[in-house]
């Protein structure tokens, strides 16, 4: 009979302080700091959520979606996720102006990470 210790493989150690993914531990800190900086303020993540599935909603629908956020914010919320490349804008040239939202693929593929950070909440002891 063998014993457990002897089937336990071992990572290889890593290289020049180097985590097994190839991040250092500061780099993998400003990574996760730039992300956390594109998404920070109040109202980003609930947009995002509206905005999940590839679904177009205009400025009007997020208003009636999100009535607690005031225009001004929600108008520079979704200019802040636009530069960031995760919302994208559209302006049709028309009488009354109709502007429409959409998520980017990149915004789109937020999605599972947002949903392994709902897991995680959801499982606090």
């Amino acid at each position: 009979m063998t014993r457990t210790h002897e089937k336990v493989g071992y990572l290889p150690e890593s290289k020049a302080g180097q985590e097994p993914h190839g991040y250092t531990r500061s780099a993998a800190a400003e990574g996760v700091e730039t992300a956390l900086k594109m998404l920070e303020g109040r109202w980003k993540l609930v947009i995002l959520f509206h905005l999940f599935g590839g679904r177009v909603m205009r400025f009007s629908d997020l208003e009636r979606a999100i009535p607690e956020v005031s225009q001004k914010m929600l108008i520079q919320q979704l200019r802040q996720m636009e530069t960031d490349g995760i919302v994208h804008r559209e302006v049709y040239p028309q009488v009354p102006p109709k502007v429409e939202y959409c998520l980017t693929d990149w915004g789109q593929s937020l999605c599972p990470a947002l949903d392994a950070l709902l897991t995680w909440a959801a499982a606090r002891p």
